[in-house]
Formats: C-alpha cells, structure tokens, sequence
C-alpha cells in the first residue's frame, strides 16, 4: 500500500470538498445528544434564508462528499442544503450501546431529525439515495409535521428477504456484507459492475485498493452492524405503510442494488 502522502483518495477527497466549499457550505460538527456526533455540510450563516431547506441522505458506502459532488454546486442555487456523514460514516459516529434497535435505519432516521432540531431547521424536503433513501422513509414516516417533500433515489424501501437473496445469489457472494464491505480490487470492481455502467478493468490494483482502504475500512465493525440491523428486508413482507408527503422516485432500470 502506498504512503498516505501519496494516496490518490486522500487527493480526489481534498478536491471534493472544495466542490462542496465553492458552494457556499462548510465542513461541521454537531453533538446531538450525549452520545452521538454528526458532521454535515451546511450553509453559512449570511446566505439568503428565505431558500427552502434541502436535507440530502447518502447512501452505503462512502461518505457524504464522495456521493453528492455532483449535485451539490447545481443544488446550492435553489436550497439551503444540509449534507450530513450517516452515523458511522465520515465523521459521524455514536457511543450508543450496540442493538438492533440503535443500529437500524430507524435511528439513523431520529439522529437526521434531531440533527435539523438542533440547527434550529423547521420545515425541510429530504432526498435520500439507496441506504439514504431507507432513511428518508423513515424521517418522513416519524416527522410529518417537518418533512415536507421526500425524493426516494434507487431505494428499495419495500425490499424483501428474497430481493436481498436473489441479490447475493448474482454478486456469488456468501452475504451482504461481502457486498456492500468491500476489502480489495476485486471486490470493488464487482462492486462497481452492479452499480455502475462504468467499468473498472483498466484502473490499477493499487489504486482500487487505495480507495477501498480509504472509504471502506474505517468503522468497518460498525457498519456491518449497520447492515444487521436493518429492519428492511428482514423477511418476505414488505412493510411498506402510506405517508403523508408528496414522494418523487428515481430508479434506473439497470439499478442491481438499493444500499
């Protein structure tokens, strides 16, 4: 493995968020409670107020910066947006004792809340992408009366046991976390196949292994217990229930995964 000096990651991540710094917002951090920290990209202080408030949840994998750079500079113009690290992502993370309960997208949905509560943010629209989206559901599901629109993107929040099945079955994997965890070239580059129509095949190993290490071996333990902890696609029902919010969804028709 190269030096950290020399790591590729580390170089593309430093232009991300100056991406993310032109676009008016800065890096933060937020105690929510005695034992959980969020870090969220959000506004200044002097931009305009009167733009709507635009909450956006990442996905399972990297961090914020690396999943919403292409958005955020086009997204900026229209909202006040509000880009937080999941718990146990980035620079967000919990001491909260390890359970099913606080390990579920359930609780990441009351962290988000309690996030926006604290920034004294009353009324927002939430985006959410794959694992983000689960997220979304559940916000809009525990806080009708401050989400206001929700945008759903390749989130499938009525997954069943047999989706998640068949799912392993094509990736020849023994579980999801093999999936999702990835820990060397190869395993990003299947990765890659079944989220992406860009292929992998000509970037180096060193390179690939640079970046798993980067955005996929910190907080390893506790994302899989993240992935665990899932009440989605627990068993073959889907527990699916009406909200109140308008719901725009976003799924591409090749789309293999939605974490």
């Amino acid at each position: 493995m190269a030096p950290s000096f020399l790591s590729i990651a580390k170089f593309v991540e430093a232009i991300l968020r100056r991406i993310f710094s032109s676009s008016g917002l800065s890096l933060q951090t937020l105690s929510i409670d005695s034992e959980t920290t969020i870090q969220y990209w959000g506004p200044a202080t002097s931009e305009n107020k009167q733009k709507p408030s635009l909450l956006l949840l990442h996905g399972f994998g990297p961090s914020a910066v690396w999943q919403w750079n292409r958005q955020v500079k086009k997204l900026s113009i229209y909202f006040r947006l509000y880009i937080p690290d999941l718990v146990f992502f980035g620079g967000s993370t919990t001491t909260s004792f390890r359970s099913d309960e606080n390990r579920s997208e359930m609780f990441q949905a009351s962290c988000m809340g309690r996030l926006m509560e604290k920034l004294g943010v009353e009324r927002y629209s939430v985006v959410g992408t794959s694992y983000g989206g689960f997220v979304a559901y559940n916000m809009a599901k525990m806080m009708p009366g401050k989400v206001e629109k929700v945008v759903l993107a390749s989130s499938a929040v009525n997954l069943r046991r047999s989706d998640n099945e068949a799912f392993i079955a094509r990736a020849k994997c023994h579980g999801i976390v093999e999936v999702m965890l990835t820990s060397s070239a190869a395993d990003l580059r299947r990765l890659s196949g079944m989220i992406s129509s860009r292929k992998l095949d000509y970037v180096p190993d060193f390179v690939l292994n640079d970046f798993c290490q980067k955005m996929y071996s910190e907080k390893r333990g506790e994302k899989t217990e993240l992935l665990e902890g899932l009440s989605i696609g627990r068993d073959d029902k889907t527990n699916v229930s009406p909200i109140q919010q308008d719901v725009m969804l976003i799924w591409g028709e090749k789309d293999q995964v939605s974490l």
